[in-house]
């Protein structure tokens, strides 16, 4: 029988008491380890947290607290290789796929750490100066921001379980906040190993990380008034967490990433072969076909001038005719396999409804996979689909397949695409491609209402650019509407979700004395 993870709750290890879920390589279909959570004592687990794991981190300054992500830092990179096995095994991926899990975690609490140190010494941040509440400026009003005195929940989703982790722990424990997190069953390996290897280098204080693997169920239950919950994954569970009473009675914060068609639009200025044209083309393959397409950032929808359609169809369909599919041990392998065969046949159905309105432009699935069976492995080939008649594809707009799959739509002018690119109802991500400035400026404003960031890639930005779906500490990730309605990251901003504002109402010799950086 194979290992079963254990838990890491109230300062110590445990064991579920059931068999267990396993995990399994996508590719061969071994098993590899298995998952459980029966039998914990969450209301232990959670007050350990609440109560132990965040006094400690309260006791530090922001400075003390982001010299624990530096260690955190030095902690992954001293075990990375192992992470990347996990990684191949667990995900199907292969490196360079890894390496944006991976070392996009690791970079994302190194920026978090240097943000932190910069604050200083100090436990509390100011909002805004002081206003005066009268004539004379002898009461006044200052507005500062204050580690929620709960625990962050981490609900996280099975296609990032690094990233998804440290992205938004790297705030949460700046901001003394102490994290649970509860990795998606699938890929929970490589979340546990990762817990494991920061608590047993013990760079942090006891009950400042969490990793419970296995059922969510009963976790939402012991949330209170001051915790905060974090969920990524599928619209319909965060329509169940936000209706939880956690949230609906005591105003637990919540935060939901949800579904996401994300769009790339070509303006109108761009011709066949153009840089503008070209760099459309490559940026659409890589994100097609970067961790077989299961990004909530990958493109979707692929606008374009009706004119250019059947051109960057056949240019697409040129470039993923490249790709290799199959085991990601294999060195000429550019694309691994799906998370699982559900997966797998999640994405097949995904694809037979869309294909209802959309016709086949190019189906990777012509090729053989390399070194593997396709009865076991969780493989798919990347699959470009057209829809000539952009409005009347209403499931193109609606029907998120998560995987290497998308379709290819014309418009009539600007305004018509800007209108569909607006039809995804929320999403975390356009990307606008031209090189008329003045209209890619206008375009980014337009689309801006319904995406959580936009994306201007122009020729002079083509070696500089961080890409489409790469999300970065800097920028805001999250989108309104379908795509949740959260918001993470975007700088020192993202510790606002893990804070509490108040107003101080005094003199100014009290105010001077509420120790605020200038920030």
């Amino acid at each position: 029988m194979t290992e079963l993870l254990s838990n890491y709750v109230a300062g110590r290890w445990q064991a579920g008491t059931g068999a267990g879920t396993p995990l399994f390589d996508p590719v061969l279909g071994t098993e590899l380890v298995r998952v459980d959570a029966t039998g914990l004592d969450l209301p232990e687990a959670f007050r350990f947290a609440r109560e132990t794991g965040g006094a400690a981190l309260r006791s530090l300054t922001y400075r003390q607290r982001a010299g624990l992500l530096a260690a955190i830092v030095k902690v992954l990179q001293a075990n990375r290789d192992s992470y990347y096995e996990i990684a191949t095994a667990n995900s199907g991926t292969v490196k360079n796929d890894s390496a944006v899990d991976i070392d996009g975690a690791i970079f994302t609490i190194g920026q978090y750490a240097k943000w932190g140190d910069a604050l200083g010494d100090v436990r509390a941040l100011r909002d805004g100066d002081a206003v005066k509440l009268g004539k004379e400026p002898v009461f006044q009003s200052q507005h500062l921001q204050v580690p929620t005195r709960g625990v962050a929940l981490f609900i996280n989703a099975f296609n990032f379980p690094s990233w998804g982790l440290w992205e938004k722990a790297a705030p949460a424990l700046l901001s003394g906040v102490p994290v649970i997190v509860k990795p998606a069953t699938a890929t929970a390996w490589l979340t546990q190993r990762m817990v494991r290897d920061v608590v047993e280098a013990g760079v942090l204080p006891a009950g400042a990380l969490s990793v419970i693997c296995g059922s969510s169920t009963g976790l939402m239950d012991q949330l209170e008034s001051f915790d905060v919950v974090s969920f990524t994954g599928s619209a319909d569970t965060g329509a169940v967490i936000r209706s939880h009473s956690a949230v609906a009675q005591r105003s637990v914060r919540v935060n939901i990433e949800a579904d996401s068609l994300n769009s790339a639009l070509l303006l109108p200025d761009a011709a066949p072969g153009s840089d503008a044209f070209n760099l459309l083309v490559r940026e659409v393959v890589r994100e097609m076909t970067v961790k077989s397409g299961q990004k909530c950032t990958a493109i979707r929808r692929i606008l374009v001038p009706a004119t250019l359609y059947d051109a960057v169809a056949e240019a697409i369909g040129a470039k993923l005719a490249g790709i290799t599919v199959g085991n990601p041990r294999n060195e000429t392998v550019r694309m691994g396999s799906l998370v699982s065969r559900a997966q797998l046949n999640a994405v097949r159905e995904g694809l037979d409804a869309l294909k209802t309105q959309a016709s086949v432009l190019h189906d990777g699935n012509a090729k053989a996979l390399l070194d593997a069976d396709p009865a076991l492995a969780a493989c798919i080939g990347p699959v470009l689909l057209g829809a000539s008649d952009a409005d009347g594809a209403q499931r193109v707009h609606d029907i998120e397949v998560f995987g290497p799959v998308a379709t290819l739509l014309p418009y009539r002018n600007l305004d018509h695409a800007i209108a569909l690119a607006h039809r995804g109802q929320g999403s975390l991500v356009t990307s606008l491609y031209g090189a008329d400035e003045a209209a890619l400026g206008q375009a980014a404003v337009q689309v801006a209402a319904s995406h959580g960031r936009v994306h201007v890639i122009t020729p002079d930005v083509a070696q500089a650019h961080t890409g489409h779906g790469n999300v970065m500490p800097m920028s805001l990730h999250g989108g309104p509407g379908r795509a949740g309605g959260g918001a993470e990251l975007g700088g020192l901003r993202a510790l606002e979700f893990y804070h509490r504002r108040s107003a101080v109402q005094a003199s100014p010799a009290v105010l001077a004395q509420l120790g605020l950086p200038q920030t």
